[in-house]
């Protein structure tokens, strides 16, 4: 009977030990979680100024953590924007350019190092649950680029045979565009005509595959990529949260993105792991605002989508970590998804790439209110074209064309409008007083005009005699 108490003094003693030292080793291996929304517009949340619908998740994570109010995407396109984010590099310097399609035949290179490959080194569970567009075939989904688990939609819930540039063709002719959108979980196509329905849940599965994962994982330290096909068009919404808003179908779909990030920060904490987590959510780029009613909206910032102006690359972002990020704080300095990849690697200390990135490790930004950025100057393409420049305050436009609503209405009920086409000569605008990009002042600051043409076209020689290839089939 002694010998028996003896033994089970001691087991309790080494689990009690054991766990101890997994919290320890969590605090210097934190989990990583980031959610990535689609098409989602500058005010769209209630921390950047929406008040047609509830946020107070969202609210909440603001509160509790830090608003970044002036955080960029490389480019204001999905798989461009994705590019940036999971491999740290200007999408162009990587050959990934616009939105892949179903016939697209290249995809993220396997030579290009991940987030998830970056924390797989620390021995981290990884895993995808939403949209990819990094390429649809095997070689380039998720799980050949570090992830453990992957489920979603390979590219955007548009490109289906219900597109609205085919809907007045028949199904036949409509396929030959459009293919049926289908649903991946790990490397196999589990459902492939997805429908109208099937997208209804869509939010709901991403969000429950996450909180499943968080607490397969609670004991050992993960990543997390929640990157949800909403907001983009076609929206769909769950029965739980249709008509909820009051404000459209589009309130609705929020109202349940919020409930999503409610649901994975609520799993946190009522696993202990909130203070041992890092939670970053922001947008792939701006509002597609041809779509009107369907689309969100960048106020203040002008444009959006498919424009290098602030409405389509600078997004609503919020940081949390309680204990370690401070509460309702907030950063005004740039900052940009490039940057993600080398402050986790600094994070959890692992090694870069060897292969060449843009970003740098920005976690003073996170956790220091007097903490600058260490980069002269963010550089702002679009397709191949270097169309602006940003340092500090300042943001230059080289000419270039865009496109533009011009003050017009977007489309209803998820028919969009036509854009029309605009132009604009070499500018320098003061985003500090002038968040919204309108008045050119280069005739009163030559020499910052000067600064910043000569950094863009230093940084556009040097990138096009170093860029990388996509992978190929």
């Amino acid at each position: 009977m002694k010998s028996l108490l003896i033994f089970l003094s001691c087991f309790i003693i080494a689990s009690i030990s054991g766990h101890g030292s997994r919290l320890k080793d969590r605090k210097s291996t934190p989990n990583i979680v980031i959610i990535f929304m689609d098409d989602m517009g500058y005010a769209d949340i209630g921390p950047f100024g929406a008040k047609d619908y509830p946020t107070p998740n969202l609210d909440q994570m603001a509160r509790e953590g830090r608003k970044f109010t002036d955080f960029y995407v490389t480019q204001a396109v999905c798989s461009a924007s994705r590019a940036g984010l999971l491999t740290g590099c200007y999408n162009v310097r990587i050959g990934i350019l616009g939105a892949l399609g179903p016939k697209s035949t290249h995809g993220l290179n396997q030579n290009e190092i991940t987030i998830a490959e970056i924390c797989r080194q620390k021995g981290y569970a990884t895993a995808c649950y939403g949209k990819w567009h990094l390429g649809h075939h095997k070689k380039f989904l998720p799980m050949q680029h570090g992830f453990d688990e992957y489920f979603g939609l390979p590219y955007s819930n548009d490109m289906w045979p219900y597109h609205p540039g085919v809907l007045h063709l028949p199904m036949k002719e409509r396929l030959k565009k459009w293919p049926n959108l289908p649903l991946i979980d790990g490397n196999k196509t589990v459902n492939g005509t997805v429908t109208g329905r099937d997208q209804e849940q869509l939010t709901t599965q991403y969000t429950e595959h996450a909180v499943s994962f968080i607490e397969t994982n609670q004991d050992k330290p993960f990543f997390l990529y929640v990157p949800h096909s909403m907001v983009h068009v076609p929206l769909y919404v769950s029965k739980k949260f249709k008509g909820k808003s009051g404000a459209g179908l589009f309130g609705d779909v929020m109202m349940e993105v919020d409930w999503s990030v409610g649901q994975i920060l609520g799993t946190l904490r009522r696993l202990k792991l909130d203070k041992h987590t890092l939670v970053l959510f922001t947008s792939d780029n701006g509002p597609w605002l041809n779509y009107g009613d369907h689309a969100g909206s960048a106020s203040p910032l002008r444009e959006g989508k498919g424009t290098m102006f602030d409405g389509g690359c600078r997004e609503s972002t919020l940081a949390w970590m309680p204990g370690t990020i401070p509460a309702g704080s907030v950063c005004s300095e740039p900052a940009m998804t490039i940057d993600i990849l080398p402050t986790i690697a600094r994070m959890i200390d692992a090694k870069l790439p060897v292969n060449r990135i843009d970003g740098k490790n920005v976690w003073p930004l996170f956790t220091n209110d007097s903490a600058k950025s260490p980069h002269e100057a963010y550089y702002f393409y679009y397709g191949n074209q270097l169309q602006a420049v940003r340092s500090g305050k300042w943001k230059l436009h080289f000419p270039h064309n865009y496109r533009t609503m011009a003050g017009r209405p977007g489309g209803k009920g998820g028919i969009p409008t036509k854009y029309s086409q605009a132009k604009i000569g070499l500018s320098l605008f003061d985003l500090e007083t002038d968040i919204g990009e309108t008045t050119d002042v280069k005739d009163q600051n030559t020499k910052v005009t000067e600064r910043l043409v000569g950094l863009g076209r230093a940084f556009d020689a040097d990138l096009k005699t170093s860029r990388r290839q996509p992978g190929r089939l």
